[in-house]
């Protein structure tokens, strides 16, 4: 029977009926830029890995014609954020590439393509009450590297976090570890090669499926023209139940 014939169980399911009350939103207004500025100050100072010297947390890369960063929120909440980046040799701009430059290169002039999350913030008063939001916050990376079709998605993360990426992404480590001047501490570059583990990462998580639709409003160009923090609901519960395809039935890894 196919994977996405019947609704999963366990903790798929837990987290397949959490995406009920998930609504991403695409940030484009200063207004909105500011509360997540306002998030990002408050998940980093508790995790104390406010960047030295930082005048501002938003950035002239936020703004990038290949970046895409969204509010996450839970009952109407925002909860969480991230900062995805489409990378391509036509247009290398990463935030990855300002630790580790060589690795990043070296994918792209190698022609690949790369899905880069960045900005990753979690409300602290909202992490302990809900510790999948990591999975939910990350989750739009997954859907980006079906739409684009990307080769790798990146992972720079603390040392002692690479076995979530390990374990859930079936990443690969590409750079061991590296101190970063930036946060006064050491990162590891991880990635998933979308067309080994895609499928695979799909079946065995299918709250990360989406339908084209959702896809699209999260990363069509035709988006940027519609009203500011577009609101996308999460497909995978419609994917699971058969009723749209999803990348897993088609061609996108």
């Amino acid at each position: 029977m196919n994977a996405h014939t019947q609704m999963p169980e366990g903790f798929a399911a837990k987290m397949m009926a959490l995406l009920d009350h998930i609504e991403y939103r695409r940030i484009q207004t200063g207004e909105d830029f500011g509360e997540i500025e306002r998030l990002r100050y408050r998940a980093y100072k508790a995790a104390d890995v406010l960047p030295v010297g930082a005048a501002s947390l938003i950035d002239d890369i936020d703004f990038d014609d290949h970046a895409y960063v969204f509010g996450v929120y839970y009952f109407e909440q925002l909860v969480s954020t991230i900062r995805l980046h489409y990378v391509t040799p036509d247009h290398p701009v990463a935030q990855s590439s300002g630790v580790f430059p060589d690795a990043i290169d070296d994918f792209l002039e190698a022609g690949l393509t790369l899905i880069d999350p960045a900005r990753f913030a979690v409300e602290p008063q909202v992490a302990a009450e809900l510790p999948v939001l990591p999975y939910i916050t990350l989750r739009p990376s997954i859907v980006a590297a079906a739409y684009f079709k990307a080769d790798r998605v990146l992972q720079h993360v603390r040392p002692h976090h690479a076995a979530f990426y390990k374990r859930v992404f079936y990443a690969d480590t590409i750079v061991d570890r590296r101190m970063t001047e930036i946060y006064g501490l050491e990162l590891t570059l991880l990635a998933t090669n979308t067309h080994t583990v895609g499928r695979k990462l799909l079946q065995r998580y299918p709250f990360f499926d989406s339908g084209l639709h959702e896809r699209r409003l999260m990363f069509g160009q035709e988006s940027q023209h519609m009203l500011p923090s577009l609101t996308v609901l999460p497909s995978a519960r419609l994917v699971a139940a058969g009723h749209i395809p999803g990348a897993v039935a088609g061609v996108d890894y």
